[in-house]
């Protein structure tokens, strides 16, 4: 309250009346504040399958036979792995086929099991890295199972799920094994917040071209540098040092192509001919696209639910080198 000019004194009346109403503003009821959000839970990273196979192998001194397979490590599997078995026609009797006739890859893959704890830890700094800059990611669980072999791993609606033994064996990849499986998973959680549009092509369809492919095989090597700090096929930065322009002249000459053949799905390759270009360049694309961005929310909302790849293409401003 203000005092009257040249008294330094506030008259009774005045301070009366703020009395009031301060007593008045006391008793008018506040909102509480708003609460928070409750934290998104992170996804779930699961091994229970990985043990179970493996107490299953020492068990039976490591040649479990097909029926022992199905009964005590197929039937009793989560989710991730009953979808993986179906989807990729895994066995019992392939499993056992593959123990047999590869010895060498599921007693190496041991090796991997070491690296699944920090690769977990690791994981949760990455998703919510992409939860941060994406709120409306799919947080879908990751599932790493023991398989015949192959795939190295598979992706849909209901999460990523790994192959142990395969992801172990491909030492074409990063020779570190704890960065091969953060950032390979990373990758394959890429393409779970794609669009259906734009991965409900197969290689040999009239929409599935070079171009097509490779942006969606791009966008999981962009949002796995994005998330994780690192690509799934490191070899590529080597390979193509140097070769840049020749590498994406090509590229434009094929990107309306329907034959994959030189560009995906051709790996590993050598150092004299790489292979999964495809990858590498659409990396660039994605990238391009989303470096010019001011607002890198939208750009990744028009990365994953792309399904013009001509016109992402256009908007990206990418160029070949030159």
């Amino acid at each position: 309250m203000a005092a009257i000019a040249g008294t330094g004194r506030t008259p009774r009346g005045l301070v009366a009346l703020g009395c009031l109403l301060f007593a008045l503003t006391a008793q008018i009821p506040t909102a509480p504040p708003a609460a928070a959000a409750p934290p998104r839970p992170r996804p779930q990273v699961l091994t229970t399958d990985v043990d179970r196979f493996y107490a299953l192998y020492d068990a039976a001194g490591g040649h479990p036979t097909a029926e022992q397979l199905d009964r005590d490590y197929l039937a009793k599997g989560g989710a991730g792995l009953t979808e993986f078995a179906s989807l990729r026609k895994v066995t019992g009797a392939r499993i056992a086929a593959a123990i047999a006739a590869h010895p060498e890859t599921y007693t190496n893959a041991r090796r991997c099991l070491t690296v699944l704890p920090a690769v977990k830890v690791r994981l949760a700094a990455a998703f919510d890295r992409l939860a941060a800059l994406y709120p409306e990611a799919k947080l879908a669980p990751v599932t790493i199972v023991v398989g015949r072999g192959r795939p190295v791993g598979i992706t849909s609606p209901s999460g990523v799920t790994m192959g142990l033994e395969a992801l172990c064996a491909a030492d074409f990849m990063n020779p570190n094994l704890e960065d091969r499986f953060v950032h390979t998973i990373a990758h394959e959680y890429g393409h779970i917040q794609q669009s259906a549009a734009l991965q409900a092509v197969d290689p040999g369809q009239p929409d599935a071209t070079v171009l097509r492919v490779s942006l969606m095989e791009g966008t999981g090597e962009f949002v796995a540098e994005l998330i994780s700090g690192g690509v799934g096929d490191y070899q590529h930065a080597a390979w193509t040092r140097g070769k840049e322009a020749e590498i994406e002249a090509a590229f434009v000459r094929d990107e309306d192509k329907t034959d994959l053949s030189a560009w995906l799905y051709n790996g590993p390759g050598d150092a004299a001919h790489p292979g999964d270009l495809g990858y590498w360049v659409g990396y660039r694309i994605v990238k391009a696209y989303y470096d010019r961005a001011g607002d890198k929310h939208a750009a990744l909302k028009a990365i994953f639910e792309m399904t013009d790849p001509k016109a992402f293409l256009a908007a990206s401003g990418w160029k070949p080198a030159s």
